[in-house]
């Protein structure tokens, strides 16, 4: 099951969207934000259904 979110990289501040796998479970991963190319750390709550996405810099 795939969502998508938006958000704002904690670096640059543009608007990026996230498409989320919800079948995961509760998942910690760092992806690169696609316009600065910073590492952005991304936390997954999920019961399947519903999620919460916290999105932050790399050293917050």
């Amino acid at each position: 099951m795939l969502e998508t979110e938006s958000y704002d990289c904690p670096y640059c501040g543009e608007p990026v969207e996230a498409v989320l796998d919800l079948s995961g479970g509760d998942q910690s991963y760092i992806e690169d934000c696609p316009v600065c190319c910073r590492p952005i750390n991304f936390t997954l709550q999920t019961d399947g259904h519903e999620w919460m996405l916290d999105v932050h810099a790399e050293n917050e």
